[in-house]
């Protein structure tokens, strides 16, 4: 495609510099010792950074390592100059005390490269959960010209002829096996069959929506998100994303330019029609922070919570990645809704062209795996809002609730969409686990279970612990799940259907701390209500008692994160963080 004029680049600053000679020499003198040429670096051409999140610690992003080549190949061929770095690893399964308290990390230091070395554009390779968010937040901040290469999802698994997706699958055994119905053997060869390639999550947990929302809110190419890791179009996209990396340098368009208040509401109706995790509603709050956009925690419900689920994928859902992307994949979905008028249309995006042109032709070919919006797998799919003095801002998954659950708790005549129940409080999961058995407990099937200091001061990070199980005597009796409320998240993958997200949180004396075992919560799904029913008198009293117990800080950076974290409404951010933004307006000064 014909550039728009040749303009003066960020890189040349550092490489052909007039004025500074010296610092010329010097910024260009080390990259000659691995074999690039002064020529190449004195050329003009755009130097396209590719942030490589994938490693042997980022199993889900690993396909990476090899897409690299594709997307330096696109890169080179398009006239620019590809540099290669390392980003932070974020594995959602195995970063303990959680991932989440490493988004920011790898946000910080992501930023620091953008702003701080000689890159005209970068493109952003996302995969695992919060990969995806971290990347976005620091383009915002920095506003280079940016894009998003998934890395997509693993191919179906299979266990004794049934599909079996990653995450959801070890919700399903453990409770299998808590009911006696399966042996330790049976629950590890399941859950190892859900994961027969590279790649992501292929259910649509938090990894899955995450590239998906990437793609809706207009940060990669249309169809990136949902192509499996090892399909050979997974390697055709990444060429043509590091193709269009330096054409977007050359139009000089930036996060700044597609990341609106409107690209985010798409973003929202595009999570409820997907069956998105509940993990969307913090990382949405981030990324809409640093793109300097208001979005407000209502949004959810006056946007997102009448759209109809219309991806019939698991946790939600039936079927898994691969059929999803045969299907015609986010695009599809997003046909769906712009033709009900729920897609504003002219949202710009990294393609070159508008959302609508995007869309143009991208009906589904699979009806069993996406739906028409008038025939959806289920009416009103998004989060409802929930408020009341244990949080002021709590959500709950909608698509995930299911007519068992709705009759048991929500259905009784006169009183539909209430529920009471007596509130057993666990502070922490290690009491979760120790004491949910304890018949003295007295748990049934009234009871709701709640989780505190789980939340990113608490725990800290945030920990994915809400959707905690029956006990054991009660799954035997065929009841699979309860009402379960916490103050931290829970898992993309799972079908809890619970409330979470509580903010503020226990550990920062939100409503959760003031709990007690035996006390009535009441949950008015109708008015978006969940209240302790306690007095005013006793609450004031139990604000004298000493805060449940928290962990001690184990780490540096868990004492940095503490101290500056925002709590889950919010995004969970930096603390003023948000205030730079658009910062590579201004190069950075020398450094001699």
């Amino acid at each position: 495609m014909a550039h728009p004029p040749k303009r003066r680049l960020r890189s040349q600053d550092w490489f052909d510099n007039p004025d500074h000679l010296d610092m010329t020499a010097l910024y260009l003198e080390r990259f000659m010792n691995y074999g690039i040429t002064p020529e190449e670096l004195r050329s003009g051409k755009p130097v396209i950074g590719i942030a490589q999140s994938g490693s042997d610690l980022t199993p889900c992003n690993r396909v990476h390592m090899d897409l690299v080549t594709r997307v330096r190949d696109g890169i080179r061929d398009a006239g620019g100059i590809p540099i290669v770095f390392p980003t932070h690893p974020i594995f959602e399964n195995c970063k303990r005390p959680t991932a989440a308290l490493d988004r920011n990390l790898a946000y910080l230091g992501l930023v620091e490269v953008l702003f701080g070395y000689p890159l005209d554009g970068v493109v952003l390779t996302t995969g695992c959960d919060k990969t995806t968010p971290s990347a976005l937040m620091a383009a915002s901040t920095v506003d280079i010209p940016a894009i998003v290469l998934s890395g997509g999802p693993m191919l179906d698994g299979w266990h004794d002829g049934d599909l079996v997706g990653s995450g959801t699958v070890i919700w399903r055994m453990r409770r299998k096996y808590a009911a006696g119905e399966i042996d330790r053997e049976e629950f590890l060869q399941a859950a190892l069959e859900s994961a027969p390639s590279v790649g992501h999550c292929n259910t649509m947990g938090t990894a899955s929506t995450m590239n998906a929302l990437a793609e809706a809110l207009g940060m990669s190419l249309t169809g990136c998100g949902a192509i499996p890791a090892p399909y050979r179009e997974r390697g055709q996209m990444a060429y043509r994303t590091g193709r269009r990396a330096v054409e977007i340098v050359w139009e000089d368009l930036k996060p700044s330019d597609i990341l609106t208040r409107e690209a985010f509401l798409n973003a929202i109706r595009v999570n409820s029609a997907i069956g998105g995790s509940t993990n969307a509603q913090p990382h949405l709050a981030a990324m809409a922070k640093h793109a300097g956009v208001e979005l407000h925690p209502e949004d959810w419900q006056v946007h997102g919570l009448d759209i109809p689920l219309l991806a019939n994928v698991q946790p939600a859902g039936v079927y898994l990645g691969e059929r999803y992307h045969r299907a015609g994949g986010t695009p599809a979905v997003m046909w769906e809704l712009l033709q009900a008028g729920l897609i504003d249309p002219s949202c710009r995006t990294v393609t070159g062209q508008s959302m609508g042109d995007n869309l143009e032709g991208r009906e589904a070919t699979d009806r069993e795996v996406i739906l028409p919006f008038a025939q959806p797998l289920r009416e009103r799919a998004g989060f409802l809002v929930l408020s009341g003095n244990l949080f002021d801002f709590a959500i709950m998954k909608m698509s995930v609730v299911s007519a068992e659950f709705r009759d048991r708790y929500l259905s009784e005549p006169g009183n539909e969409g209430v529920f009471e129940g007596k509130a057993v409080v666990f502070d922490g999961s290690e009491d979760y686990h120790k004491r949910i058995n304890d018949p003295e407990l007295g748990i049934d099937e009234r009871t709701i279970l709640v989780i505190r200091g789980a939340g990113p001061v608490g725990w800290p990070g945030s920990a994915e612990v809400v959707n905690m199980q029956p006990p054991d005597a009660l799954l035997k009796r065929g009841i699979q799940s309860l009402p379960t409320i916490g103050d931290g998240r829970q898992s993309g993958t799972a079908d809890s259907p619970s409330i979470l997200n509580a903010s503020p949180e226990s550990a920062v004396g939100g409503g959760l701390s003031l709990l007690r075992s035996g006390d009535v919560i009441r949950i008015d799904f109708n008015k978006g209500r969940c209240d302790m029913l306690v007095g005013d008198a006793e609450i004031a009293r139990r604000k004298s008692e000493p805060a449940p117990p928290i962990p001690a800080d184990a780490t540096p950076w868990q004492r940095l994160y503490r101290q500056t974290v925002t709590q889950l409404s919010d995004g969970a951010i930096i603390e003023g963080a948000d205030d730079f933004r658009g910062i590579a307006r201004t190069l950075p000064r020398h450094n001699h």
